[in-house]
């Protein structure tokens, strides 16, 4: 079974700037829902816990109506114990990292074992703000061969990768908005 990393979030306003100009929340919303039905069950999907990020992932996985639960990994920092969201119940395997001294320290830790738990195929990056761009380049640096795929359609973190790269992603990430299709053809080498 392959594994395909996910690294995700919906910018917020008054953090940044340089993220909140070019966020498309729509785009970020149909880009998941369109990469969790095109992968699942065909490979295993793993995220880090955001509170934006996980209930569409719940709603999606359970309104494509298979019995894909095992292919979801969510992680989530012990740093938010207490304020797991309630979606996180809905998935059988939920691994919790390490409590830090700071939240900092503490994300540091799950974005560790996140990408370094599996042997990814490849990591997709999709909107997002610093802990986005901080996840690409610890995924991209462990994992030299995967597909590296930011969604630079749905603006922010991920925009801002592509920008700095275009010439080594596909110029559909740019531009493309029929996200399932997209996914389809850019993931068919992993896909089978």
């Amino acid at each position: 079974m392959n594994y395909i990393f996910l690294s995700a979030s919906i910018p917020v306003k008054d953090r940044n700037p340089k993220y909140f100009t070019t966020v498309d929340v729509l785009a970020i919303r149909e880009a998941i829902r369109a990469l969790v039905t095109v992968v699942l069950p065909k490979t295993i999907l793993v995220w880090g816990g955001h509170p934006a990020i996980t209930p569409i992932i719940r709603t999606v996985s359970e309104n494509i109506n298979l019995n894909c639960k095992n292919h979801l990994i969510l992680y989530q920092s012990n740093w938010f114990e207490g304020k797991f969201p309630q979606d996180n119940e809905a998935f059988q395997k939920v691994v919790y990292t390490k409590k830090k001294e700071t939240i900092e320290e503490s994300l540091k830790e799950m974005r560790k074992h996140m990408i370094e738990d599996y042997a990814y195929k490849a990591g997709i990056f999709i909107g997002g703000m610093e802990g986005v761009q901080e996840e690409f380049n610890a995924f991209s640096n462990k994992h030299p061969k995967a597909k590296l795929l930011p969604v630079a359609s749905t603006g922010a973190a991920a925009k801002i990768i592509y920008d700095s790269q275009k010439e080594n992603f596909p110029k559909a990430l740019e531009c493309e908005l029929t996200y399932m299709d997209m996914f389809k053809s850019l993931l068919k080498d992993i896909l089978g």
